[in-house]
């Protein structure tokens, strides 16, 4: 963080100073008490089950000064400033800081993909650019001011990921930070139970152009049927990425051989042949609109394409044993990452056996057990020999895939351990086994069994 003063600190959220010195300077901001640092704002949130100001006094221990909003007067030498709303306030304070700033932001948000895009898109900036982007999952209400107090001065592009999981979130985040381009990565299911339909999701993710100036750019993707249709009805300029040539930007050719991808970059009636060490169709899409802004912002695409060389991903890890092969996907789910990786699973050449492993994905609402079907309708579609699910809403799953391939060899299990043993009783060389389903049902602890 640029250090910034108490004095701006009270412009930026409107707040009452109660005692100390306006001109004391602040480095960084805090919300966790425990992390205090010297020259710290720290900022007491209001948690569902904390509320942060009981730790004030031992946040001050470091920290240079504090917001508060249950306290009206106070004497101590550190500054402590009064506002309505501490969460407004930071948010207020990350809009302040962000027009501090010259970096040009890249803002990504989807319902799947956001974290790889805006990773992949981080990579191929950086061929030319000194590039800031969002660290680990900071991308909520409260994630991304915290990420804008990180940026400095000398950051060229800052590639900045924005979640949401109720109606209007996005467009608090964009106005905050004021992107100049934003992508959507896709429209998916997630948190259907708050927003109801995926229109509505859409709605709310396409909101991320409010944010805008006059010339902002807005990246589609345009194998998403929700999106595509999205071209030449906003307000704004719309390229479109994908795998037809009907897309502004698209990848054809797509092989996989190796632990690796190959496709054709196709863009401005040109051809460029690309390599990613990571697989699947999704991982092609997210590189696409990596290298179509690496070609908007004047980065030669045979430098970007170098740059995907040393991109291994976050999410998706494969690990190869000296018997048979695991797929670790196991950081969260929904009926869209499911699908994403079943086809890396379907897709990856071997001659043994291909394994799903499947456990239930949560927080889908009303239609739980139809979204879970149609996963289990999309593994009996693909090159897939047995199926193994976990927990009571995978049944839906066994369900489905049953109904589109009788013959396929399913078996389920009502927890880790009983799985975990049948696996390791039953997996054979050359096997290849994905493990996915959401963070709650903890299938890390299977593939932690699988690797020692």
């Amino acid at each position: 963080m640029e250090n910034i003063t108490v004095s701006e600190i009270l412009e930026a959220t409107g707040g009452t100073l109660l005692c100390g010195d306006k001109a004391t300077q602040i480095f960084d901001l805090c919300i966790n008490s425990k992390e205090a640092k010297e020259g710290d704002l720290f900022i007491p949130i209001i948690g569902e089950r904390v509320d942060a100001h009981k730790f004030i006094e031992n946040a001050l221990e470091k920290a240079a000064a504090t917001l508060t909003m249950e306290h009206k007067e106070k004497n101590d030498e550190k500054p402590w400033i009064y506002v309505e709303d501490t969460h407004k306030a930071l948010q207020n304070i990350g809009t302040y800081y962000r027009k501090k700033m010259n970096a040009k932001v890249i803002a990504v948000t989807g319902s799947v993909g956001k974290t790889t895009t805006r990773e992949m898109i981080t990579t191929v900036l950086s061929a030319k650019y000194q590039t800031f982007s969002t660290k680990g999952n900071q991308n909520s209400q409260i994630g991304v001011p915290l990420t804008l107090a990180a940026m400095t001065k000398e950051d060229e592009m800052a590639v900045l990921e924005l979640g949401m999981s109720e109606p209007g979130q996005i467009h608090t985040l964009t106005t905050m930070v004021k992107p100049n381009i934003a992508v959507v990565t896709c429209i998916g299911v997630a948190h259907i139970e708050q927003m109801k339909t995926q229109e509505n999701i859409r709605k709310e993710k396409l909101s991320i152009i409010d944010g805008f100036d006059n010339d902002g750019i807005i990246f589609l993707n345009g194998d998403d049927n929700l999106l595509s249709t999205q071209k030449g009805i906003l307000p704004c300029k719309t390229f479109t990425y994908g795998t037809s040539s009907e897309c502004d930007y698209y990848a054809t050719n797509i092989e996989m051989k190796e632990g690796c991808t190959y496709y054709d970059f196709h863009y401005d009636k040109k051809v460029e042949q690309i390599k990613l060490n990571v697989l699947g169709i999704h991982n092609v899409l997210n590189s696409v609109v990596a290298l179509a802004i690496a070609y908007q912002e004047n980065i030669p695409i045979e430098e970007a394409k170098k740059t995907f060389l040393e991109f291994s991903g976050l999410r998706q890890k494969i690990y190869y044993e000296k018997t048979y092969t695991v797929i670790d996907d196991t950081y969260n789910a929904s009926p869209d990452s499911m699908k994403a990786s079943l086809g890396v699973l379907s897709d990856l050449p071997g001659e043994g056996r291909k394994i799903a492993v499947l456990a239930d994905m949560l927080e889908l609402g009303e239609n739980t057990n139809q979204f879970h079907e149609k996963v289990g309708i999309f593994v009996g579609e693909k090159k897939v020999d047995i199926l193994v699910t976990i927990g009571p809403l995978s049944k839906w799953i066994e369900q489905g895939a049953k109904t589109k391939n009788p013959n396929l060899e399913v078996f389920h299990f009502e927890d880790n351990q009983e799985a975990t043993n049948w696996l390791k009783k039953e997996l054979k060389e050359k096997d290849t086994v994905l493990l996915k389903g959401s963070n709650g049902m903890r299938l890390n602890e299977i593939v932690k069994e699988l690797l020692q």
